[in-house]
């Protein structure tokens, strides 16, 4: 049996992150990270348009208390306030240790960190590089990782959180270069697994997103908190679902329709291009459903709309946002200089996720902990997001909150003794559960299966929700999880069968899909990225409060817990 004192599972920003803390805060710890592709794979690399910090370089009047605000306010007031104070607070701390640590941001003509504009923000603090910060970042936290001798296990699945009488004793993991599985034990287990934007058919996240630690969370009996909040970001190009960065509107593009208008003016006239990522995804969902989107050849009444960058000029999009212009061209053939993007909204980030408190520690309920399980970054929900995302939050937390839980840990492994883990009876149980897979008779193609299922939340889970929609779409979630018991897979072997691992993804994207469905459901209002055309208004009264879902074959069980609100009391969200 492996043995460390700490295991992280996801080698991206927060778990990088929180593997650096640990072992600059006590160098004797034996710290491991486990990631499924190699770290500098992890999706964090995908993060273009920057992180938020009141740095003051730009704008003297930015304070981390206006960061705060905007977040809250961005949040539809259901981000926890004590949470986004912390987010905000070590913000302008956070992006300077970077920088020590040797992170590329752009600079200011006097050698200064640059700022630019994001949606949702009423100052201009975004910190970047270029458009490839997310890749600056990761990139230099993983060289520390192994300066700082941290053990990294690539190219490693992990099947199963070990959880017993309320305490995390480590992981399963399984090696896709030849099948071999393990058992890790440890003191303390943190899940920094991302997101799961692969429950869905359009997407700007990768292949390797289909939210694993949240399901793997889920199957050991602990909740998740607000599923049902999916962000849209606004322009994912078309038809790829790729993202094209919001730095591309914070440098001054705009998005047009059909009939060559501006059409935020209509939505948010103060932030236009500018407002937050639920409020432009579904201005351009109306638009596009008003008969104003864009075809092919130009005409109206298409899937899409312009994200038009041509009175920018040549310099300027080459040097702030070349990624953006090489994507579109290297994908559509579209020269962004002289040529609009066709672009509509994609599913972009997870505000949900495994619910923790503000040291990072996993909740049981909304009362209890777990002992020992830790969890940070897109697959946790410490909730600074809420109901809605701000731009250039998110490599934030995961760098925040990746340092805090990362803290926490180092301290509460100290003078701990490693749990006692039966090691065979959970390879045993693994190895059942990867034989059965193999063996399995079958009608169904992964790929078919899934491929119904992302359509089904893409058209049933959408930007636009109702209760008869959702009914009816997990009617049909209920049978594609029926379909996925007689799934079979073509390659029988143990050298590096890929179709293995595509079988127990799938098993994470079917229950994290259920959660997030019955989550909306019961949810019967419209705040932040939850839009529903049967409750539209937002309702305080009674869904001013977090969702905890509790999964099970049987069904899904739903609590409630409340948000913490210390600074700014909710009021009504315009832009």
């Amino acid at each position: 049996m492996l043995e460390h004192d700490v295991i992280i599972v996801g080698g991206g920003l927060a778990g990088c992150r929180a593997a650096v803390e640990i072992a600059r805060t006590d160098p004797s710890l034996k710290v491991a990270v486990v990631a499924k592709t190699h770290p500098i794979r992890s999706h964090s690399v995908a993060a273009q348009g920057g992180m938020a910090s009141s740095l003051q370089n730009v704008d003297p009047e930015d304070s981390w208390k206006a960061h705060a605000f905007d977040t809250v306010k961005g949040s539809d007031y259901l981000a926890d306030q004590d949470a986004v104070e912390i987010l905000t607070r070590e913000a302008p701390g956070v992006v300077i240790d970077l920088e020590h640590m040797g992170v590329l941001f752009s600079r200011l003509p006097d050698g200064r960190i640059a700022q630019r504009a994001f949606g949702g923000h009423s100052h201009r603090r975004t910190c970047y590089a270029a458009d490839k910060t997310g890749h600056a970042i990761l990139h230099e936290l993983v060289n520390n990782l192994r300066r700082c001798g941290v053990h990294i296990y690539q190219e490693w699945y992990v099947t199963r959180l070990i959880l017993e009488e309320g305490q995390a004793k480590g992981v399963v993991m399984y090696r896709l270069l030849d099948g071999q599985i393990e058992v890790v034990r440890a003191k303390a287990v943190m899940f920094a697994t991302g997101g799961y934007g692969r429950v869905y058919n359009t997407t700007s996240n990768d292949y390797a997103s289909t939210g694993d630690g949240l399901a793997m969370t889920a199957l050991a009996g602990l909740p998740l908190e607000d599923m049902e909040f999916v962000q849209f970001h606004p322009t994912g190009l078309y038809p790829v679902g790729v993202l094209i960065s919001e730095a591309v509107r914070g440098e001054g593009a705009y998005l047009i329709n059909s009939e060559g208008d501006r059409f935020m003016a209509n939505y948010a006239p103060s932030r236009m291009e500018l407002a937050p990522r639920d409020i432009t995804s579904r201005s351009i969902s109306i638009e596009i459903r008003a008969g104003r989107g864009i075809n092919v050849d130009g005409s109206a009444g298409g899937p899409f709309i312009y994200l038009d960058l041509r009175h920018m000029g040549r310099e300027k999009i080459m040097s702030k946002i070349p990624f953006a212009w090489e994507e579109a061209h290297r994908l559509l053939g579209i020269d962004a200089v002289n040529q609009p993007m066709p672009v509509r909204p994609t599913v972009h980030y997870s505000m949900g996720g495994i619910p923790t408190n503000v040291s990072g520690q996993v909740r049981s309920s909304p009362e209890g902990l777990v002992d020992g399980f830790f969890a940070a970054g897109e697959a946790a929900c410490v909730s600074v997001h809420g109901a809605n995302r701000l731009g250039s939050n998110s490599l934030l937390e995961c760098v925040v909150y990746g340092k805090v839980t990362g803290a926490t840990i180092a301290q509460f492994v100290q003078n701990r003794k490693l749990p006692a883990v039966d090691e065979q009876r959970y390879i045993t149980e693994a190895k059942e559960q990867i034989q059965a897979l193999v063996e399995r008779p079958g009608k169904y193609r992964i790929n078919q299966v899934r491929q119904q299922y992302q359509d089904t939340m893409t058209e049933y889970c959408g930007v636009f929700r109702s209760a008869e929609l959702m009914q009816e779409g997990l009617t049909k979630l209920d049978e594609l999880e029926r379909q996925y018991e007689e799934v079979y897979l073509d390659d029988k072997g143990k050298l590096w069968n890929t179709e293995i691992v595509e079988a127990l993804e799938l098993r994470s994207l079917i229950i994290v899909g259920k959660m997030i469905l019955t989550s909306a459901l019961n949810r019967q209002e419209s705040r932040g990225a939850h839009s529903r055309e049967d409750f539209t208004e937002r309702d305080d009264g009674n869904f001013l409060k977090h969702t905890m879902a509790y999964y099970s074959p049987a069904g899904i069980d739903l609590a409630y817990m409340p948000v913490a609100i210390t600074m700014f009391e909710p009021q009504e969200r315009k832009y």
